[in-house]
């Protein structure tokens, strides 16, 4: 597919989209395939190098870059508690998330029945943002509650730095969101009270990437989770004595460049004009061209150009676009990233009247997502498709579409004025096609 030049096609484009976001805790808006062996007594846990050194680089430091000296996790039986006003979706999707840690990552975890060590409180965001202003949700130690935290809030008591054995820990998510965002913050704060507290952009099959491509922890997830309680290991070890035990190096890697992170961040936040974060995009691409990465860091600086550059620059975002999904077809758990890929590729060729192209790349990624369990993504695909056989005078089909999509955009958008509204923004784009 070669795109004519389409300019302003897409200003409903990015309210359209579910985008990646850069972590849960700066918004922009469960696949398992096994897990290592257990050791026996004395041997090295059973792991890739490349596991190892993950879990190393994941287990000893933190997003800030902050290194850690001591392992930590939770000791024995652990409870998970609902609070505040919970979400009618929450319950299930928790129970579902807790049974994979059991199956999966072989955790003795379990819902509570009164007080959990691990609390989950509902709150408004209104009220989050205040105690946390640039965070969708977030994990605190060493508090059981809401009321707790404002308590210890700028203490030793909260510093993730400082604690040396998990005994409680609370995650706070809005009340006052969609379906898959509550999910969403289930899995990857509940993995991160679980396990390890940084995240690494050079992984792109897991939620402990700040890309956030996954949402719902991946086999690779649980893999960490499982290693991260393995018998073998106690709190309070040293990463020497860690590393001794999986087999893996003592040393930390180093982590990605903090320019091209800050650069990428700049690039997908909110706040900065276009142009600079246009220019923030730019920035990270070269920044990673220069520093040689062939992973999914480069594609995802390459995810970053397209995206901001479709209303403007229509054929470079095209070839950026196309330059992302390439390396992301090369690194493992990319499917999804590729998708993604797809679905701005799809409202481009929508918005430049190429129907057939928009069908294909739709049914292509349609699978994939629905797979991984995006289900806001896979409603804008619906749709997006939808429009595409509208184009072509498939009437009946495109009604059957948007039908068939509703159950997913309401569990990813939430409130019916919401899916209506990104209803409308896909249709705008659609419209482009006839009024250029």
């Amino acid at each position: 597919m070669r795109l004519p030049l389409v300019v302003a096609a897409f200003a409903a484009l990015s309210a359209c989209a579910p985008p990646a976001q850069v972590s849960m805790n700066q918004p922009i808006s469960g696949v398992g395939f096994g897990t290592p062996s257990l050791p026996r007594s004395g041997t090295p846990v059973a792991g890739s190098a490349s596991l190892t050194r993950n879990f190393m680089d994941l287990t000893f430091a933190m997003e800030s870059g902050r290194e850690l000296s001591t392992f930590s996790r939770f000791e024995g039986p652990i409870t998970v508690a609902l609070a505040g006003d919970v979400p009618a979706s929450a319950a299930k999707d928790l129970a579902a998330v807790i049974a994979r840690l059991q199956t999966e990552a072989g955790i003795d975890i379990h819902p509570a029945t009164g007080a959990g060590r691990i609390t989950i409180e509902f709150a408004s965001r209104a009220e989050l943002r205040h105690l946390a202003p640039t965070a969708a949700c977030f994990v605190v130690p060493n508090v059981s509650s809401l009321a707790d935290y404002r308590q210890k809030r700028g203490t030793d008591a909260v510093d993730w730095a400082l604690v040396t054995r998990r005994d409680t820990a609370a995650i706070f998510i809005p009340a006052d969101t969609s379906p898959q965002e509550v999910r969403d913050c289930l899995h990857e704060e509940l993995a991160q009270a679980l396990g390890p507290l940084n995240d690494l952009y050079r992984l792109s099959d897991s939620v402990f990437n700040d890309d956030n491509f996954h949402s719902v922890l991946t086999g690779f997830d649980m893999e960490i989770l499982r290693l991260t309680y393995s018998p073998q290991l106690q709190t309070g070890m040293s990463r020497i004595e860690v590393a001794a035990l999986i087999g893996a190096s003592g040393e930390v890697s180093a982590p990605s460049s903090p320019e091209w992170a800050r650069a990428i961040e700049t690039a997908l936040g909110h706040s900065g004009g276009l142009a600079s974060r246009q220019a923030s995009a730019e920035k990270a691409l070269s920044l990673a061209l220069s520093a040689g990465w062939q992973d999914s860091r480069t594609a995802f600086s390459y995810f970053a150009v397209g995206r901001l550059l479709a209303g403007s620059d229509p054929e470079r975002a095209f070839d950026a676009f196309t330059a992302a999904s390439a390396i992301y077809a090369r690194v493992p758990g990319g499917d999804l990233q590729m998708a993604h890929v797809d679905m701005q590729l799809a409202a481009m060729a929508l918005a430049s009247g190429l129907s057939d192209d928009a069908i294909r790349l739709a049914d292509r990624a349609i699978p994939v997502v629905r797979q991984y369990e995006n289900y806001a993504l896979l409603a804008t695909l619906m749709l997006i498709k939808a429009e595409a056989l509208e184009q072509q005078g498939e009437t009946a089909a495109a009604a059957a579409l948007r039908l068939d999509s509703r159950p997913y955009a309401s569990y990813g958008f939430g409130p019916e004025a919401v899916v209506k509204a990104r209803m409308r923004d896909i249709a705008s784009v659609a419209q482009r096609s006839t009024a250029g």
